[in-house]
C-alpha cells in the first residue's frame, strides 16, 4: 500500500485519540460530535473529489492513471467523476 499523507495520518489519529477517551460519556459525546460534522463534511469531500478527478482528466490523465493515483479500480474513477456514488446511485439532491 502506498505511503499515507500525513492529513490522512492525523485523521486516523484523530480516531484513536477518540477511542482513547477513558470516560465513556465523554466518549460517546465526542464521537457524536464528530459524526454530526461528518455529515456536514461528506458531500463536500465527495464533491472536491469529483473535482480533482475532473481536473486530472483535463491535464491528460487516462481512467486507468486517475484509478492508480487514487488506488481504485479506473472504473470507480469514472464513476467518482460522474458523481456516482460507491452503490452506483447518484448522489442525493437535497429535501426540503
Amino acid at each position: 500500500m502506498a505511503e499515507q499523507r500525513e492529513e490522512v495520518l492525523r485523521f486516523l489519529e484523530a480516531v484513536k485519540a477518540l477511542e482513547a477517551i477513558e470516560d465513556d460519556a465523554a466518549c460517546a459525546e465526542a464521537i457524536t460530535q464528530v459524526l454530526e460534522d461528518w455529515r456536514q463534511s461528506s458531500p463536500r469531500l465527495r464533491e472536491e473529489r469529483q473535482r480533482r478527478v475532473l481536473n486530472l482528466r483535463e491535464q491528460g490523465k487516462t481512467w486507468q492513471e486517475i484509478g492508480d493515483i487514487m488506488g481504485v479500480h479506473f472504473t470507480r474513477a469514472q464513476q467518482i467523476a460522474k458523481g456516482l456514488r460507491g452503490n452506483k446511485r447518484p448522489k442525493k439532491e437535497p429535501t426540503e
